[in-house]
């Protein structure tokens, strides 16, 4: 029971709460003439210490002025009410805040939902104002219509929500190409190769979504666990600058400036784009600003750019068997028809666009990766599939069109009550 003490002095007025045998606080004001008027004083004063000492973690965050925060507990993957009770707190104190709770980013890991769960927090800010700004360029064009941002899942979300979770935004770009590759040739289980003009980025496609990298993911150094595509970029692009002397081939590289700068463009670098058109296996620019290159030393450091591509597709396949390569992006004719461990190198004639492709018919998703305990294994992935499918919906998903993708739970020893971890996905289709 709480309870509040009031002692009437004749110079001062003290009053303490109390919680069972807990002092909550404590105040002395001076007693007044009317005696009731310092009475209200010391009784309001004291709650308003209670209740700040209650919220010290909160009302520190809005004296200091801060307007993002992560939240992040122990066991948020098995019960999130700690987390959800220390949003509302804050909320409570400071009302124009942005939260991010770990438990709806990160998984099992406390350290690496922690990184999670603050990097997203940081980002909160500029993720709201690149919404804000890509609204105004739709406004301005005219086109009023549903706004989504893709994710790094391969399928899109509505643009408020994805302000408010960043992180899952990060290298949506190979994972549109692949879903672009995935929708152009027909193919679900195949390896992709997006090459742009800096970097060439090699995936799976699984059931035709990229496929999930299980293992921890440092993002700029720092170590995190999150969804996150399972991919490999290598230094190696259109716009990769080529050191002869040294037969090597990138990383650094011109990048947007190849229209201008490499040689084939009337500039004075030589670029993997002046090999192959020099090799006479792509039509682009002037041949003849390529004609004065020796041809033993333009084969050679093509063979060290197709080493670079099978040793990359080696390292990403799960099994010795021969794989179909999708290549894409502008910068894919630097894959030859010939590869060693690939089967058939797949091309389209809108390649180089396969990323806005995979954007423009990316479904919603939802997905759920959490502890379950209590429940029987099919009570758990009922309920689990329950969230997942709330999520899409949430997201902006048709209720009707959401279908199931990937379940996978795993029974955890040393825990009562039967807990396992649970994963579901679920897509549909944009509402």
């Amino acid at each position: 029971m709480k309870r509040i003490g009031i002692d009437v002095g004749g110079t001062n007025t003290d009053a303490v709460p109390i919680d069972g045998e807990k002092i909550l606080a404590s105040i002395k004001v001076p007693t007044t003439s009317d005696v009731m008027s310092g009475v209200v004083s010391a009784t309001k004063g004291v709650l308003d210490q209670a209740s700040h000492l209650k919220n010290g973690a909160a009302h520190q965050i809005a004296e200091a002025g801060i307007r993002s925060v992560a939240v992040n507990a122990l066991f948020s993957p098995l019960t999130s009410e700690c987390e959800l009770e220390a949003a509302e707190i804050i909320r409570s104190v400071v009302p124009d805040v942005q939260i991010t709770l770990s438990h709806t980013l990160g998984r099992i890991g406390l350290l690496e939902r922690e990184n999670v769960a603050m990097l997203n927090a940081s980002l909160q800010s500029i993720g709201r104002k690149t919404v804000d700004a890509f609204g105004s360029a739709l406004e301005q064009a005219g086109i009023d219509a549903p706004f989504y941002l893709t994710q790094n899942d391969g399928t899109v979300v509505m643009a408020e929500v994805a302000a408010k979770s960043p992180v899952f935004s990060f290298a949506s770009g190979p994972t549109n190409s692949m879903r672009g590759a995935a929708f152009l040739t027909g193919l679900e289980d195949a390896m992709v190769a997006d090459v742009g003009g800096t970097t060439t980025d090699i995936g799976c496609l699984v059931n035709g979504f990229p496929r999930e990298a299980n293992n921890i993911v440092e993002v700029g150094g720092v170590r995190t666990l999150f969804r996150m595509p399972d991919l490999l970029p290598i230094g190696l692009g259109g716009g990769s600058i080529v050191d002869v002397e040294r037969g090597r081939i990138g990383p650094r590289s011109v990048g947007y400036r190849i229209s201008s700068a490499a040689l084939v463009f009337g500039g004075d670098t030589l670029t993997a784009t002046d090999l192959l058109v020099a090799a006479g296996r792509a039509d682009i620019g002037d041949k003849s600003r390529v004609r004065h290159l020796d041809g033993a030393q333009v084969n050679g450091l093509l063979q060290r750019m197709i080493a670079m591509l099978e040793d990359s597709i080696d390292r990403m396949k799960t099994s010795s068997a021969p794989v179909d390569l999708i290549a894409v992006g502008g910068g894919s004719f630097l894959i030859p028809d010939t590869l060693a461990g690939v089967g058939k190198v797949h091309r389209m004639e809108q390649a180089g666009v396969a990323n806005a492709i995979g954007a423009a018919m990316a479904q919603v998703s939802g997905e759920v990766d959490q502890v379950f305990s209590g429940l029987s294994r099919d009570a758990a992935l009922a309920e689990a599939e329950a969230i997942a499918r709330c999520r899409a919906a949430e997201a902006g998903a048709c209720v009707g069109s959401i279908k199931t993708i990937e379940v996978e739970d795993l029974p955890i020893a040393y825990l009562p009550g039967g807990s396992r971890r649970v994963r579901v996905r679920v897509v549909g289709d944009i509402d």
